[in-house]
């Protein structure tokens, strides 16, 4: 498996954030713009939450209010489970199963460098299993008949 330091690697550390104080409709155009599904909020340059899909979708209507209207902070996350450079995909694939979540926030020395959705640890465990069928078949083939 994987490290996190190596998906990130391959995927990028782009992260698209938000602001507690920025209104949820601003941040769902955000996510829609960039085909996302969460966002990290951050103040300054320290994590506070995540904004999600499934936040909106379950906590907005709970305020009944416009959502032009809505903070962020109103909504999102508060306690965000999050993983470091040494994890493997394993360890994310368990915790994204265990907690819940779709989207995991790569912390090194206190600092965001990265976010992995349950997409990304998808993608790569059918890698890693194409891969060894791939091995699997060579080895079969090549083995001569005795």
């Amino acid at each position: 498996m994987k490290t996190v330091k190596q998906l990130l690697h391959e995927k990028g550390h782009k992260v698209t954030t938000t602001s507690p104080d920025a209104s949820v409709f601003d941040a769902m155009q955000l996510m829609a713009a960039n085909n996302i599904g969460a966002l990290l909020v951050m103040k300054g340059d320290r994590m506070v939450g995540i904004l999600t899909e499934r936040d909106f979708s379950r906590k907005s209507y709970l305020l009944d209010k416009p959502v032009k209207d809505m903070l962020v902070k109103e909504i999102m996350t508060r306690q965000v489970v999050y993983v470091g450079l040494d994890n493997t995909n394993e360890d994310c694939m368990s915790l994204i199963t265990e907690m819940r979540v779709r989207h995991l926030p790569v912390i090194d020395e206190g600092k965001v460098i990265g976010l992995l959705s349950i997409g990304d640890m998808v993608k790569d465990a059918i890698s890693e299993h194409q891969f060894v069928i791939k091995q699997l078949e060579r080895y079969i083939y090549d083995t001569p008949e005795i």
